[in-house]
This record gives structure tokens, sequence and C-alpha cells, in this order.
């Protein structure tokens, strides 16, 4: 990536400045030298390099924090085609949706530093890894191979050594990553969907601890998935717990169809409520603890299977 940016930037009149980065995860001996060597190489390319230094927790803004001090909006990795292989099979075998599936994004949106917006760039990602370490051989630069892309230990190493008889079988790194880009395609226009059915429920603004509230009938006739992403990012904007968790917002949304006319729900620190009118979604309280059992009249029934996708008594 470094010798191809430099090469690109060169050819330019106007060329951006380039800042190379190095993260040395502090797990091997060699690693501290083999940032040395990319810092050498930087010079000769003309390329302002830094080394981060990984110690302790996963830093979350290392890379964002390397460019907003420069002074970038732009980042760019050296993500293969390879790599989205690897990526999408090791989704496949989490049980990831359809956005998991989808693979890595040639470009994303970035927040970098406060107010600003840039993007995390992939230039590389339909180029086969062995391609580019020809390029370096051509160019005589020395490159280092990470050993634990080859240690078992890890899931990903595994799943690389399944690639070859993969292919054999006609699932190579090139079709996995024509499915990535296919499930991308149908990730654009569910969500296409989506904004279409926010806006037909919940067209105003959404309050930050809510509550939002969506018709229970036209929400029981939307699609399921798009049904599911609209409650997933209401739960997301009033809930205070993270992430939504795929299978967890799936058990939900199956209670939902399967409820009587009320139910009651917390997930990810947002209460959804559910009557025959609307579906409410806000913040959940506090959580309290209590020692003694919940009475069988509280729980939830269940109405039978043909009523199920009324969303009502």
């Amino acid at each position: 990536m470094l010798l191809l940016a430099a090469r690109w930037a060169k050819g330019l009149k106007r060329p951006p400045k380039l800042v190379a980065v190095t993260i040395d995860h502090g797990l091997r001996a060699e690693a501290a030298r083999e940032a040395l060597a990319v810092k050498r190489l930087a010079r000769r390319l003309g390329v302002t390099h830094r080394i981060l230094r990984w110690r302790g927790k996963k830093p979350k803004t290392g890379l964002r924090q390397a460019a907003a001090d420069a002074g970038h909006a732009h980042i760019l990795t050296g993500h293969t085609l390879d790599d989205q292989a690897e990526t999408v099979l090791f989704r496949l075998a989490r049980g990831s949706g359809l956005v998991g599936l989808a693979g890595m994004a040639n470009a994303s949106p970035l927040p970098i530093g406060a107010d600003r917006i840039g993007f995390l760039l992939r230039p590389l990602l339909r180029i086969r890894k062995a391609r580019l370490l020809a390029t370096l051989r051509a160019a005589g630069i020395a490159f280092s191979e990470d050993p634990s892309n080859r240690d078992p230990r890890f899931t990903r190493a595994r799943l690389r050594e399944l690639m070859p008889p993969l292919a054999q079988e006609g699932l190579s790194a090139h079709g996995l990553s024509r499915f990535a880009a296919r499930m991308r395609r149908a990730d654009l226009t569910i969500e296409f969907a989506v904004a279409a059915a926010r806006e037909a429920l919940a067209p105003e603004p959404w309050p930050e601890r809510g509550p939002v509230r969506f018709e229970t009938i036209g929400f029981a006739h939307l699609p399921a998935e798009v049904a599911l992403r609209l409650l997933g990012r209401a739960i997301a904007h009033v809930g205070n717990e993270g992430p939504v968790e795929l299978a967890k917002l799936e058990s939900l949304y199956e209670r939902m169809r399967q409820a009587a006319s009320r139910l009651r729900r917390t997930l990810a620190g947002a209460l959804i409520t559910l009557d025959s009118n609307w579906i409410a979604v806000e913040r959940a309280p506090a959580r309290r603890f209590s020692a003694r059992p919940v009475p069988s009249s509280a729980r939830t029934a269940a109405i039978p299977k043909d009523r199920k996708r009324s969303f009502t008594k």
C-alpha cells in the first residue's frame, strides 16, 4: 500500500501529503524491527512515517487520531481480495446476517476528529495478495510474513488453509468476493426499503431517549427483514447498552409476532412495548434486582400461529 500510494502521488501535479502509519502490536519481538524497516522504506519514498504502539487494551481510535493529527480526512488500508474472501467465510461461520456477508466495503464513512467525516478506503480489495507480493519483488523491496497468519490457533489461519480445497470446488477467493458484492447490492436495496418504512411509520425526528412509535398494524405488514432493521435502529438509537445483537433482535421480533395484545421486553437498554395500536421503543429504566420469582400471570401469553402476523388481539 505504501509503495503504490507513493507512486500514485508522485504522478500528480499537486499530490496530497501522505503519512504512513505502522501499528506495533507488541505481540512479537520482530514487530519493532519490521516497523523500523517500513520507516526506512517510507523515508526512501519521501513519505512521512509514524509508529503507533499498541499496549494493553485494543485502541479504538489510533489510526483516526493519527489522521486527525496530520490534518487528513482519509485512511487507506492494504486489505486484499484474499482478505475479503476470508472475512466472508469467517462471518458465514459465525452466522452473520446480510450486512456481515457483504464483507468489507471499498469505502466506509469514518469520523475524523470532533467535527470531520472522512473515509476508510480499501483500494486493493479486488487484487490478490500474490499480485502485490510480485509487485514488491519486482521493485526489489523485502517484505515480512506474520507467522500468526499460519497459526492454527486462530480461526482466520484455519480458514486460510481451507481456501485451496474450496477453490477446487469452485468456491474461490474471486467467487467469495463476487458473493460479497451481491450481498452488498441486496443490502443497499433493503436499506432503501427501511428508509421508506421509517418515513411512512415514524417520520418525525426520534427523541434521544424515545419514545419512538410505530403503528402496530403498519409495522406488522412490513417484510421481516425491513421490520427487523427498523426495530433495531430504534433500539440502537434509544438504548444505552451498545450494539443490538442480531440473534436477540430476531428472538424479540418473533415474540412480537406471536404475542397477544400486549408485550413488554427490554433489549440493549431499551424498553419495547407492544399493544394493539402502537409499538413504543424508549429508554429502559435502571435495572432492579429481586430474588422474588416472576408470577405466572405476568408472563406473556401466546396466540395461535395463524394470527402471528397481526400483532393485534
